[in-house]
This record gives C-alpha cells, sequence and structure tokens, in this order.
C-alpha cells in the first residue's frame, strides 16, 4: 500500500495541495536498497506539474494531496501505484518499489487571484493608490518557500513605477491598488499573472508563484497640483503675500512618508526668497503665495512641480515633497514705511521736523512679535538729530511731524532698515522692523545747513569782539570760547543734539581758509555774505 511520512510540517500552512492544483516541488527517488534512480536536485530545477491529472504515476498523485508549501513527505509507493510490471526499460526495472522524498516548493491554481494582506495601516490614509498613479516602494520579493529572489533594500533605492498602465506585472499592477502611504501589505501572485512558465529568465523560475512584501512611500499623479492644509491663520490678517514679495520663513522639509530632508530650524536662520519670479521650485512658488505673517500651513508639492525625476541631494528622483512652514515676515521692494498713529495730544502745534533733537521711547520687534531692543528696559530715552543720519533711513522718516505725547508705530521695510545683511546676533537680514514709539522731548532745530545762529542783531564789529588780543588774529580757543559765551547769554544757539567742540571746531575750520590754525579779518564771513557752500559757517 502507499506509504505516507510527513517528515516536516511547517508551522504556518495556510494552503494544502488539493486535485486540481499545479506545484512545483523537489524530490529524490530511490530504491528500498538505496539506490538512487532521479533527482530534481541535480537537474537544477523543480518538478512542475498538475495534480490529479494524471499527469503523474498513482501514488504520487495521492501522496502529494494535502501537502503544504516547504512541508517535507517519505512516499512509499507499491508497484500497482508506480510503473507496474513493466517498469521503465532502464531505469525502473519491474515490480519495484519506489521511495521518494519530497519537498514542495510552490503551490497554486489556475482559479487563483491576487492575494493581499494587509499588516500594517495609518491612521491617516488621505488618499490611495488609483490606477494611472505613480507610486515609489520598498519591497523584498519571494517564492511562496520564504526564498529571497529580490529586494529594493538591498539595492537602498525604491521602485519607482506608474501603476495600471502595464509598467508592472499584472498582479502587482492590482496589488498596490487602494495602498496608503505607509501601509505595509503582503501581495501573493499566481504566476499566470506574474511572469508565466517561462519565469524572467534570470532568477524568478516558471511557473513560479510570487510574493511580495511592500510598503509604500510616496504617491502622486502626473495631473496632480499642489495641496494646502492651513495648521494655523492668525486672527488678524491685513495684508496676504503677492507675486513679487519677499517672504522669511521657516519650514520642515519631508517626503510623504515623514522622512526628513531639509530644515531651517536646524540652521537657526529663516529662508528667504522672492514669491513667483522662479527663484524657488514651482509648487513652493504657488504654495507661498496668499500667505499671512505668523500663518502656518502645510505644502504638499507633487514631483513635477518639485525636484523632478531625477531629485536633489537627499531627494530622490520622483518624490512627493512635504513642506510645514511658519511664516516670519514678508514685504515688498516698493513698500515704503508705514505709520499708525495710536494717540495725538490735542494741543499738538509743534511738529518734527529735520534737525530737531528727539528724545523717544521705543520698543523694537520682528513682524512676528520677537521682541528685539527696548529703551524702557535700559531706563533711558533714545536721542537723536533728526534727518542727521544717526538711525536707519525709515526711522528718520516714521519720526516726521510727530509732536510731543505722540504715540505711534512704525513698520520698517528692510530696504529702509538694516537691508540683506541685517546686524549680526541681533537684527536677521531682510527683516521688516516694529518699533512702537512715544515721543517725550523736541528741541527745535536750526535751518538747514546752520550749526549756529544768532537770536538777535549781529554786532557789526564782530570780527574784533572775537580777535580777543587784538592782534588781527582769532585762534580756535579764542573762537570756541566766544561762541560758548554768545549761547550761555542767550545771544546765539547751537544745532542741538551735536558734540559743542566738534561744531566748533567745524565753524572755525569753514573759516580758517588757508588751514594754518588761524582766522584773519580777510578770511573771516558770515554764511550770507558767500555764495552757499557745502560746509556750515557762521
Amino acid at each position: 500500500e502507499l506509504g505516507v511520512e510527513r517528515r516536516f510540517v511547517p508551522e504556518s500552512c495556510p494552503r494544502a495541495v488539493r486535485p486540481g492544483d499545479f506545484v512545483r516541488y523537489h524530490y529524490l527517488g530511490a530504491f528500498p536498497d538505496g539506490t538512487r534512480f532521479d533527482s530534481s536536485y541535480d537537474r537544477g530545477s523543480t518538478f512542475n506539474v498538475f495534480v490529479g491529472k494524471g499527469q503523474l504515476i498513482a501514488g504520487m498523485d495521492q501522496a502529494l494531496v494535502g501537502m503544504c508549501v516547504n512541508e517535507r513527505r517519505f512516499v512509499k509507493i507499491p508497484p500497482k501505484l508506480a510503473y507496474g510490471s513493466e517498469g521503465v526499460p532502464g531505469v525502473i526495472p519491474p515490480n519495484a518499489v519506489l521511495h521518494f522524498d519530497v519537498l514542495l516548493i510552490d503551490l497554486w491554481n489556475s482559479e487563483d487571484e491576487v492575494q493581499v494582506q494587509t499588516y500594517f495601516k495609518p491612521e491617516k490614509c488621505p488618499r490611495t493608490v488609483q490606477v494611472s498613479d505613480f507610486v515609489r516602494y520598498h519591497y523584498n520579493g519571494t517564492f511562496l518557500d520564504g526564498t529571497l529572489f529580490d529586494s529594493s533594500h538591498n539595492r537602498m533605492r525604491t521602485y519607482d513605477t506608474y501603476v495600471g498602465i502595464g509598467w508592472l506585472i499584472p498582479g502587482m499592477d492590482q496589488g498596490l491598488l487602494g495602498m496608503c502611504v505607509g501601509e505595509k501589505r503582503i501581495i501573493t501572485i499566481p504566476p499566470f499573472l506574474a511572469y508565466g512558465e517561462d519565469g524572467d529568465g534570470k532568477e524568478i523560475p516558471g511557473q513560479a508563484s510570487l510574493v511580495f512584501d511592500v510598503v509604500l512611500l510616496d504617491l502622486h499623479n502626473p495631473k496632480d497640483g499642489i495641496a494646502i492644509e492651513n495648521q494655523l491663520v492668525p486672527e488678524s490678517c491685513e495684508r496676504r503675500s503677492q507675486t513679487g514679495d519677499f517672504l522669511r520663513y521657516h519650514y520642515n522639509g519631508t517626503l510623504l512618508d515623514g522622512t526628513l530632508f531639509d530644515s531651517s530650524y536646524s540652521r537657526n536662520r529663516t529662508y528667504d526668497t522672492y514669491v513667483g519670479k522662479g527663484y524657488v521650485i514651482a509648487g513652493m512658488d504657488e504654495g507661498l503665495l496668499g500667505v499671512c505673517t505668523g500663518e502656518k500651513r502645510r505644502i504638499i508639492i507633487p514631483p513635477h512641480l518639485g525636484y523632478g525625476e531625477e531629485g536633489r541631494g537627499k531627494i530622490p528622483g520622483s518624490a512627493v515633497l512635504v513642506f510645514d512652514i511658519h511664516v516670519v515676515d514678508f514685504h515688498n521692494p516698493s513698500d515704503s514705511v508705514s505709520i499708525t498713529v495710536h494717540y495725538k495730544p490735542s494741543n499738538c502745534t509743534v511738529l518734527s521736523k529735520k534737525g530737531d533733537y528727539l528724545k523717544y521711547h521705543y520698543n523694537a520687534s520682528l513682524l512676528d512679535g520677537t521682541l528685539l531692543d527696548s529703551t524702557h528696559s535700559l531706563g533711558k530715552t533714545y536721542n537723536i538729530v533728526l534727518g542727521s543720519g544717526q538711525v536707519v533711513l525709515g526711522m528718520d522718516m516714521g519720526l516726521q511731524d510727530m509732536c510731543v505725547g505722540e504715540r505711534r508705530t512704525v513698520v520698517i521695510p528692510p530696504h529702509l532698515g538694516y537691508g540683506e545683511d541685517g546686524v549680526e546676533g541681533e537684527v536677521p537680514g531682510s527683516a521688516v522692523l516694529v518699533f512702537d514709539i512715544e515721543l517725550l522731548e523736541l528741541v527745535s532745530g536750526l535751518p538747514e545747513g546752520y550749526m549756529f545762529v544768532w537770536n538777535g542783531e549781529v554786532s557789526p564789529n564782530l570780527f574784533e569782539e572775537i580777535d580777543q588780543k587784538h592782534d588781527g588774529e582769532v585762534l580756535l580757543e579764542e573762537f570756541s570760547e566766544y561762541i560758548q559765551t554768545q549761547v550761555d547769554t542767550g545771544k546765539g544757539k547751537l544745532a542741538p543734539g551735536f558734540d559743542f567742540e566738534k561744531i566748533v571746531k567745524n565753524m572755525f575750520t569753514n573759516q580758517d581758509r588757508d588751514g594754518n590754525g588761524k582766522v584773519t579779518a580777510e578770511e573771516f564771513k558770515l554764511k550770507d555774505q558767500e555764495a552757499k557752500e557745502d560746509h556750515d559757517e557762521l
């Protein structure tokens, strides 16, 4: 009678051989005395055959039923279920009992379909693979018995392809449909939906079932545009970015599976660029339009609007990019200073002008509210001569036409502030500045071009009065003492906010035409006695 000994049975046996199935197995054939008459191992290929269709000797047809892949059986077949009284001339003698050591490698049925087993699926799955989508995935490819024949992991590169348009074997085209990014599934494909009777001519033999352990990393469609997910939009949004604006923003850049490829935070510096001018990838150019200062949004960019098929640096080819951005500020090169008055006294008659000496308090911050500096924390005012270049141009403009007690906010674009370079360690490059200002004191300045004016009539004997030694020459010490006396007695006024000695020395130098350190009566002239010059005189 037929004898079957199960020498090894795998723990997992999802499927057993039934009549009508197609199997691939290895075997050793021997007589009871151990003499070997045949071996599939010697031929280097499995024996491939349908079970229960008369393609095998009857004993083997029966012995294979119920076997699992990777199961090993020892089979004793009597002559009546083998080659009988005739045998096989030259190979099997008449009435021979045959022993077969069988290892089942593969098993499938012509009615099989692709089998999909998902063993991990992300909680969020906003989109699944559809026909004509382009995907990037990793896989391990094995036969049913677990033998590895290929792995994208070993090549350290994803497999990138369109789905459903014939670029893949039919079974993989089917097995990838409906997957989410991050999903992991096992796709089992019968040979007639894989490489069929001939195999691939390399690693995959004919009639082999294939098992792919797949993790989907990326997914897009050539028709995709960018996708924007608003994460935080400030309640107050007075202005939104437009083409031509200059933005400063932070970002984290990741692939669809969450792999970080870049971050401005790690460099501790914003990314600064024009928008809509082609300075950044097309998808980012589009995604940065319409944002508010302080806004946070996620921009998902398909590869044809990103870095394309070639990729760049840590970004693989055909990768979908995800940018989580935080807009710090933006401006336009055509912007001027913006002034918002919060309080103005009712008796506002004297307004600040160029040359006035101002004392004021301020809080300086960036557009996102980051505090840069404050005179309040220093406990003293900031003092300047308006229009003299002692502050950035935007502040000179923002302090014009203020009255004492007035409070205003001055917003200064970088081209009127500290420009592209900023102030190292204090003000970032290309930063918009916000100053909250309160004017505390105003000392009226002199007319433009004057450093000293008389409050009354000028003495007709001015040179003689200055020349205290009456030697026809005026030295710097004499000149300085005279000017100091005029200021102290209220007869004259110096431009406020400047160093006395520097002003006087400048005035003296302008009178000392020949530069010998002395002023003579011939050199000495009042300002209205000569043609207008660039230097300041009496």
